[in-house]
């Protein structure tokens, strides 16, 4: 399967602006022969624009996700958009599952390459440090799972890389490929380096780290967009420029890992 990070430039507020960057990214990828797009977390209005949250909040059925599905569907290219700021309240009244009956949260969606919605990740950890977003938002409670190309993909979202114990949740949903959009800044670049990779190595599964770059009131995020392969090794980075970073990932590489150096068959859960 080919993967590819969107690697955006994302203004600050620039919703339409930053939309069409998307789709023209998506384009590109599918014209690449990409079989996967993963955008970087809050693609549409930008994470740090906190005071344009309420009024950029949509629901998933909304324009923006519905123009996403329709560029994966017409590209033939699954994409996970990940994220835009939901608006739960309008979610549920459209008949999605919501975890709380009315706020906004940090919601990714996967779409099929018929752009079909597969999967709603909502952020787990809300960043507190020089952020409002746990003010902002509220935090997901479910971890969905997605059956493609061959893997078995769970999502998670930028801070929820500093929490080893979700990623362990994942192996044992059977997760072989984590997608991770993220919103990552300066100068915490070698964090960045650091997590994307020990969570690939600690549970021998391919990690996908799509970042955007852009330049906030307060912040910069710091591209270096990653897919790690589940030995650690990085099949294919970026700078901090706009980019698509694309690589070839196969399930078989992480059944070989897991057969050759089955460390997960050494845990021991049960210790106080």
């Amino acid at each position: 399967m080919r993967l590819a990070l969107a690697q955006l430039h994302v203004e600050p507020s620039n919703v339409s602006g930053n939309v069409e960057r998307a789709v023209d990214a998506i384009e590109r990828a599918a014209a690449e022969d990409a079989d996967l797009v993963v955008l970087p977390e809050l693609f549409s209005v930008g994470y740090f624009a906190f005071d344009s949250y309420a009024r950029s909040a949509e629901s998933v059925t909304g324009e923006t996700l519905t123009r996403i599905g329709e560029t994966a569907d017409r590209n033939d290219v699954a994409v996970l958009a990940g994220s835009i700021v939901e608006e739960l309240e309008a979610s549920a009244a459209a008949g999605v599952d919501v975890p709380a009956p009315e706020g906004l949260a940090n919601t990714a969606v996967f779409f099929d390459r018929d752009g079909h919605r597969r999967a709603v990740y909502r952020k787990h950890h809300l960043f507190g440090y020089g952020s409002a977003e746990t003010e902002l938002l509220e935090p997901g409670e479910r971890i969905p799972t997605v059956e493609f190309g061959g893997f078995t993909i769970g999502v998670t979202t930028c801070y929820d890389l500093r929490f080893p114990e979700l990623f362990r949740q994942l192996v044992d949903d059977g997760v072989t490929l984590t997608l991770v959009p993220s919103a990552w800044p300066y100068p915490r670049v070698e964090h960045w380096k650091l997590f994307g990779r020990i969570r690939a190595v600690e549970n021998q599964m391919y990690v996908a780290a799509t970042n955007g770059v852009g330049q906030f009131a307060d912040a910069e995020l710091l591209g270096r967009s990653t897919v790690y392969d589940p030995w650690g090794t990085t099949l294919a980075s970026s700078a901090d420029e706009p980019a698509l970073v694309t690589a070839d990932v196969t399930p078989d590489r992480v059944e070989r890992v897991r057969e050759e150096f089955p460390a997960l068959a050494d845990r021991r859960t049960t210790l106080r």
